[in-house]
């Protein structure tokens, strides 16, 4: 572990309470932890001995928190489909025909990419995850690890609960407790009632959160009360789901006012989608709603075939855009608010807002360096009337601007270069593997007219 260094830059924005930025700013940092956050003069005089790394024309910031996403290799394969025909068609063939080898190369490909464009923690849900793990312990970053699970008879092509609590025995809480394991299912209607109660009992006996998608397109809703007489956020309040230590809906596109209430009264928080809500012409969530209400609400990006990306940069300025869009209110979704939601927000999103999202003391070194030495931050001003810093931050930068990122005090990303992994390696393993698998799949399409079922039409086979 890295020992003794002061990092300083430009400016640090540090997502405390007050949004504070300190100009020519400087944290202290020994091993994992922050030890001191303020002006370099004020840290280097309490730090005479440790390494001052300076990051000339930089912010310094929190890593960002992608709160969902899934790895993978069909970016630009699955396009112009509404949600249903896309799963049909494209997503749920690919995991028919998905093999170890090629979810551990998705799982590189994501996390190196993520850690480019300064995502510190990734909430990955994914298949045979003891490869992302791994992968995400060789690039450094921090991630969430969220099995696709299918505990149904007409799903018996996903990953399993039993695949998922070796998952937890295995891999929650290692790598320095960089990675942590939950509980996931693809969607509520992927498991019966026996794998339903198995989940929400695995997540309470490990003490992990639960995630699923919900609420994504508006005929959920209506299938949830055809099955369970209620909305779909009654419908998992009555399950139980709500009871376990956290539960994190992705999407939550349809809430109506009466399930954003109720879910304010519980630990549920919410995973914002915003470019993939609109890629798949899925609706735009009432995010607003929810944040008046108090409820934890981070951003996603979702997987690399619904957005195409995973630069959250891009992601903060859809979900302001789309917040405006939705009021048509020009003032909705702030700068600010956007930041914190991929910051701060996101880190309580997923329970671990004592560890990460802000530059504090006490916290891990999740930190990243955005270059201010650009067209898109100039002009900036980081001070004064004219203050424009979050501005530019959320309606300007990309994820390329992202000049070092550092996880538990360790560089994983130094001159925009991972440091860690090989990223030609990377790109050149999925590129040897992916004709291989969309072939197994087109086979398996061919064979089986064109696509899979899906709940609404009474099967999943």
């Amino acid at each position: 572990m890295t020992s003794g260094r002061i990092l300083t830059a430009e400016f640090l924005l540090t997502m405390d309470a007050n949004n504070s930025v300190i100009t020519n700013g400087a944290v202290a940092i020994e091993d994992d932890r922050i030890l001191q956050v303020g002006s370099f003069d004020v840290v280097s005089a309490a730090y005479p001995d440790f390494t001052v790394t300076k990051i000339e024309n930089a912010v310094l910031m929190p890593g960002l928190i992608n709160a969902h996403a899934h790895s993978g290799f069909l970016r630009g394969t699955a396009e112009h489909l509404p949600v249903w025909d896309w799963l049909t068609q494209h997503i749920n063939p690919m995991h028919r025909v998905l093999r170890p080898h090629e979810a551990e190369a998705a799982s590189f490909l994501c996390y190196a990419e993520s850690a480019l464009a300064g995502t510190t923690t990734v909430v990955d849900m994914w298949r045979f995850m003891d490869g992302s793990a791994t992968a995400a312990e060789a690039v450094g970053t921090r991630l969430v690890a969220v099995p696709y699970v299918g505990e149904h008879p007409d799903y018996n092509y996903f990953d399993t609960l039993d695949m998922n609590e070796a998952l937890i025995e295995q891999w929650h809480r290692k790598a320095n407790g960089r990675i942590n394991v939950w509980v996931g299912l693809e969607h509520l209607f992927y498991a019966d009632e026996a794998g339903q109660q198995r989940a929400i009992a695995m997540a309470k006996k490990h003490n992990t959160g639960f995630h699923t998608h919900c609420s994504e397109a508006d005929i959920e809703v209506e299938e949830f009360i055809k099955r369970y007489g209620k909305r779909p956020m009654f419908a998992l309040e009555e399950l139980g789901f709500f009871d376990t230590p956290r539960t994190m809906i992705a999407h939550a596109v349809w809430l109506d006012p009466s399930e954003v209430e109720l879910i304010s009264k519980y630990p549920v928080s919410v995973a914002h989608n915003p470019v993939s809500n609109m890629k798949l012409a899925s609706g735009i969530a009432p995010i607003s709603d929810m944040l008046a209400l108090g409820i934890p609400v981070g951003i996603g990006t979702d997987g690399e075939k619904e957005n195409n990306n995973f630069d959250m940069f891009e992601e903060m300025k859809t979900a302001s855009l789309l917040g405006k869009l939705r009021h048509r209110d020009a003032a909705a979704m702030d700068s600010w608010q956007c930041l914190r939601m991929a910051t701060i927000l996101g880190a309580k999103a997923i329970g671990l807002d004592h560890e990460i999202g802000s530059i504090e003391v006490g916290k891990r070194a999740d930190i990243i360096a955005v270059s201010t030495d650009t067209p898109r931050m100039t002009p900036l001003f980081g001070e004064g009337p004219y203050f424009n810093l979050q501005h530019n931050l959320v309606h300007a930068v990309r994820g390329s601007d992202v000049v070092m990122t550092m996880v538990d005090g360790e560089i994983i990303v130094e001159d925009g270069k991972l440091t860690e992994v090989d990223l030609d390696h990377i790109i050149a393993e999925v590129r040897k593997m992916a004709p291989d698998h969309f072939a197994r799949r087109a086979a398996w399409l061919a064979e089986n007219g064109g696509g899979t079922k899906q709940w609404t039409e009474g099967a999943g086979s």
